[in-house]
């Protein structure tokens, strides 16, 4: 094996572990320091403003749970993801929101994620009816 196949099988390892216990403990030093990250709602450079809106997620949302569907390698420098995001949003009634998704984690030369793009397999609209459904 060689060792920049076995450093993406460590990050591959560590990201599962991650995944499960999301948004707690996570392992920022596997993102470089600038890391570009986009999703639906957000897009920012910079591993410090990946953890502020990891912060803020925990502190707005309650009861997160990420389910990890798959992790797959396609080529030595992206890992790919499949996952349902499920959170309690902070009103009255408590609507569970589930975000399903999928992201593409670019890996540069040093063994770190570069680029960390979401995508979501629903419509902010759709998100956005999952707070007022009865």
């Amino acid at each position: 094996m060689t060792n920049a196949a076995s450093t993406t099988n460590s990050l591959v390892e560590q990201l599962k572990q991650d995944y499960s216990r999301f948004p707690n403990a996570q392992t920022y030093s596997l993102y470089a320091d600038n890391v570009q990250f986009k999703d639906p709602m957000n897009a920012f450079q910079g591993v410090e403003r990946y953890r502020k809106m990891i912060d803020f997620l925990s502190r707005f949302f309650s009861n997160i749970q990420m389910e990890l569907h798959t992790i797959e390698q396609p080529s030595p420098d992206m890992i790919t993801t499949k996952w349902t995001l499920n959170m309690d949003a902070p009103l009255p009634w408590s609507p569970r929101l589930s975000i399903p998704g999928r992201s593409e984690l670019g890996i540069n030369n040093a063994g770190q994620i570069s680029t960390h793009i979401d995508y979501w397999s629903c419509s902010k609209l759709s998100v956005l009816r999952q707070v007022f459904r009865p």
